[in-house]
């Protein structure tokens, strides 16, 4: 076999002696080895490549109601798995927690961030930090990993939610830095589906158990399970106590009966 480069359009040329030429064009060659260079069409491949990591993520939603917002991840666990104990909902302070969808891995070096960032604000300013300053602070993180080489973007986005002194506060952040507020969101797989969804049920006076039913049907909308909680992990954060808490499996079995047949899909 002969091998041969060619420079112009990234194609690789094999040829075989016994048979004709084969080309086998290499899609996005060069322009996708470090996400410091744009493609001839203004493309970033590898802040992309990480965007498609979280649309293969399991779902993550984020509800915003007038008495607090939820927090809910769609978890397939393992049978000996501890049902108590989840991978991707975290808590950054008292009053602010965090769904992920997409590299968990790279969740926890954010969160990780995140704490430093909150409890630092805290002992600086005496005085919790704001939802958005933290959203901001890890964004501008995600940005600067897509302008060095030797990095990779982050392979997963965040919806970082709770109650601060403006009140009930839901941001998404994205690999490319990209930071945006919202009443209610999902991302992750089917978020495209989920959001529309949500954007046909979601109403500003919702109560918190409300939006805990949305949460539900809305992951059981495109969840493999389409019923039941045993796929889903919740948390809140209520006006009143300004604390992260898990809700239990027997009020999800509550949220989940009050769900049925409710929402217009």
């Amino acid at each position: 076999y002969e091998i041969s480069l060619g420079l112009v359009g990234s194609e690789m040329c094999i040829r075989d002696s016994i048979t004709n030429s084969r080309c086998i064009m290499m899609a996005n060659r060069g322009y996708d080895m470090t996400p410091t260079m744009y493609s001839p069409d203004g493309r970033i491949y590898q802040v992309e490549y990480a965007l498609e990591t979280v649309k293969r993520g399991t779902l993550a939603i984020g509800v915003k109601c007038k008495d607090g917002i939820i927090i809910a991840v769609e978890e397939k666990g393992r049978s000996l798995q501890v049902s108590e104990v989840t991978q991707k909902i975290f808590q950054v302070d008292e009053h602010i927690g965090v769904a992920a969808a997409g590299y968990i891995p790279d969740a926890r070096v954010q969160v990780d961030n995140a704490r430093y960032f909150s409890q630092s604000n805290k002992l600086t300013y005496d005085e919790p930090v704001e939802i958005e300053t933290v959203a901001k602070h890890l964004a501008d993180q995600n940005h600067q990993f897509t302008q060095y080489s030797g990095v990779r973007p982050f392979g997963v986005a965040l919806i970082i939610a709770g109650v601060d002194r403006k009140g009930s506060q839901i941001v998404t952040i994205d690999p490319s830095g990209t930071y945006v507020a919202y009443s209610a969101v999902a991302i992750g797989l089917g978020s495209d589906d989920v959001n529309d969804f949500l954007e046909k049920n979601y109403n500003d006076n919702l109560t918190l158990d409300e939006a805990a039913s949305l949460a539900i049907a809305a992951i059981n909308l495109k969840s493999e399970e389409k019923t039941g909680i045993d796929h889903i992990k919740m948390s809140k954060v209520t006006g009143d106590t300004k604390l992260l808490e898990r809700i239990s499996e027997d009020d999800l079995k509550k949220f989940d009966a009050a769900a049925k047949g409710k929402f217009v899909k």
